[in-house]
């Protein structure tokens, strides 16, 4: 029995020895994906706005590469590390954007508010909304789904009907023609020069039309696909005119926060169709000339720190306010919502509906839940980073023909 006892644990001692050999043996093309995660934490870390989807098989002593990017500085920097070790590949690496596009690599949403998906399937998660006139950059297609970049760099996918395909002529002469921008919640356009007339479209604050004209107190409006209508004067401004009168400020994002009160929470949202959290301060920012980015998690990385600590009195109008769970030895922060400073102790923000909450404990609005998940507050109003632009230095939806600039201008 005392044989059979060692010989068992002999046995036993082998199985653990040869499982210890198997741990340590490296993973088969560790070389490439290191390059791959290497490559893809520089130029991509954020697949949110950038894509580098590559995948690595290693076939005799060749590595085939498949895949697609629209990074071409980050496929040509992946191949560099490969050259680099003496790798032999076979690149299948397709730099976006995709040849069957055939040049139609631009577009320009035509519906009130297109709902932008995470897969280009109406069943997919809505990650985010694009409203009517916002020009998209196309990267792909599959079937009647277009895979799009907007103004803020999010990815996504949207179906044929939201949105109008355009080469770059076709664009450069979209870019070029004079517009309006709706300014109420919500509208519509009409057949005729009178609100008694047939509907258009409905249409939602931040929607930007090519302008035809003027008809008694209405504006002639041109879609992206082609459709006239008529939208009211008193709704809308034009655009150009309107930069140059923007007044961004305190008063100024207060009033058109409070004009969305009440709107119902919308995962996904950025419209007066429904909003989610950082939807919302995007929107309020927006209708202020300022571009900023799609989610919270983006939104918490713009700007300058004004507070971490809970001391609301060095806070100012406009300040955005982030919540989540903060980081600990074991977890890292997560920043899940979004409110906007409006002073007195309160912040506007959209949970469950837009209304406003207070951080005064004795207050009737108190947000005690809140409160407690706090991490810190931002000012972006102002400020310069990567993620903010300010429209009226930019030629995102208007831009002025070259042909009109004097020869002799400086």
């Amino acid at each position: 029995m005392r044989i059979q006892h060692y010989l068992l644990l002999l046995v036993l001692l082998i199985i653990s020895a040869c499982e210890n050999d198997r741990k340590e043996e490296p993973a088969e093309d560790t070389i490439s994906e290191k390059y791959i995660t290497e490559v893809k934490t520089e130029y991509a870390p954020d697949k949110r706005v950038a894509l580098f989807d590559i995948t690595s098989e290693k076939k005799g002593d060749t590595y085939i590469l498949k895949g697609e990017t629209n990074k071409p500085e980050a496929k040509k920097s992946f191949l560099s590390k490969l050259d680099a070790d003496g790798i032999q590949y076979q690149d299948s690496i397709e730099v976006l954007p995709a040849k069957d596009l055939e040049g139609k690599e631009f577009g320009v949403i035509d519906i009130s508010v297109a709902n932008l998906r995470g897969e280009g399937k109406h069943s997919a998660e809505l990650v985010t909304q694009a409203l009517l006139g916002t020009p998209v950059k196309i990267w792909k297609r599959d079937g009647s789904w277009y895979y799009i970049q907007t103004p803020d760099n999010y990815l996504s996918w949207v179906d044929s009907g939201g949105i109008t395909i355009m080469s770059e002529n076709e664009f450069d002469s979209w870019k070029t023609s004079e517009k309006v921008i709706y300014q109420n919640p919500f509208g519509n356009t009409y057949v005729e020069p009178a609100k008694s007339s047939k509907t258009v479209s409905d249409i939602v604050a931040g929607s930007i039309l090519e302008t035809r004209g003027e008809n008694g107190n209405f504006y002639k409006v041109k879609f992206p696909d082609g459709r006239e209508a008529f939208v009211a004067k008193s709704e809308a401004a034009v655009y150009s005119e309107w930069l140059s009168e923007l007044e961004v400020n305190e008063q100024s994002l207060v009033e058109f926060s409070e004009k969305m009160m009440g709107l119902p929470y919308l995962w996904g949202g950025t419209s007066a169709k429904g909003v989610d959290c950082s939807g919302y301060t995007k929107t309020i920012y927006f209708m202020n000339g300022i571009v900023i980015p799609r989610d919270a998690s983006q939104q918490i990385r713009e700007g300058k720190l004004v507070d971490s600590t809970g001391n609301f009195q060095k806070l100012a109008v406009g300040d955005l306010l982030f919540f989540g769970r903060k980081a600990t030895d074991s977890t890292s922060e997560r920043v899940v919502h979004v409110g906007m400073w409006i002073g007195n102790d309160e912040f506007i923000h959209s949970s469950g509906d837009v209304h406003i909450s207070s951080m005064d404990s004795v207050a009737s609005k108190f947000d005690d839940y809140n409160r407690n998940r706090y991490l810190r507050t931002k000012r972006l109003m102002g400020e310069q980073s990567n993620g903010l632009t300010y429209l009226k230095n930019s030629s995102i939806y208007y831009e002025q023909k070259t042909d009109s600039v004097p020869s002799n201008a400086k």
